[in-house]
């Protein structure tokens, strides 16, 4: 049924959105702009830079300094290399997968790059990781998803989509995936209730122990033979 993966990666490869918006916050409020976790997962969550800015200045009248971007990158991920982890079960998932997978993230190459390495993953992915800076308009529109179905010669609906964010599932939806959403970040306990109409996702998994019993025909033949 499907022939790619494509993981996201911020709350899906690695558990990194509470600390990311934990710093957000915190560098937001030294330019007097005041929100809360709930904020960022209403409005930041699953968006790229750039769209941030732009809720910002929107909502609070402020353009932020040109060394904000800067600043902020460099603490959040000095925060990373000291805390972040990836999420449990992924990469036991991804290394029994019979399908080629990618990762497609509103997350800047750098951060990304970063970001896998840290808790290393890089190695299972190498050059398949595509982001938001590659396309015109990011997730929710689906010109990220396209993309990266595009460049790994796949067409949209064979591709299966791991996403957290309702905006991401919004993306794969749009780009007409199958669509998983992975509920099981910290960022996400005790939050999850129904999906609204428009971000319905096909599947839902609370923990990437489900994912093969969800999807079954993805396991590779010689680890469905020896279990």
């Amino acid at each position: 049924m499907f022939d790619l993966v494509i993981f996201d990666c911020d709350g899906v490869l690695i558990d990194s959105e509470l600390i990311s918006a934990r710093m957000l916050i915190a560098e937001l409020a030294l330019h007097d702009v005041d929100i809360d976790l709930d904020y960022v997962t209403r409005h930041f969550l699953g968006r790229s830079y750039p769209v941030v800015l732009k809720q910002i200045r929107t909502e609070f009248g402020i353009d932020l300094p040109d060394t904000f971007e800067a600043e902020y990158r460099a603490r959040l991920l000095a925060a990373f290399a000291a805390e972040l982890t990836e999420c449990k079960g992924v990469r036991d998932v991804i290394s029994r997968l019979g399908v080629p997978t990618c990762v497609a993230t509103s997350s800047s190459p750098t951060r990304v790059a970063t970001s896998l390495k840290c808790v290393g993953l890089s190695g299972l992915f190498g050059d398949r990781v595509f982001t938001a800076s590659q396309v015109s308009a990011g997730k929710p529109a689906p010109d990220l998803f396209l993309f990266t179905a595009a460049r790994m010669g796949v067409a949209p609906e064979r591709c299966l989509v791991i996403e957290d964010s309702l905006n991401g599932v919004r993306a794969g939806l749009a780009a007409g995936m199958t669509v998983c959403r992975y509920v099981g970040g910290s960022h996400l306990a005790g939050k999850v209730g129904p999906d609204p109409d428009d971000a319905r996702a096909h599947h839902r998994i609370t923990d990437f122990d489900q994912f093969f019993a969800t999807f079954p025909e993805l396991q590779r033949m010689e680890d469905c033979n020896a279990t």
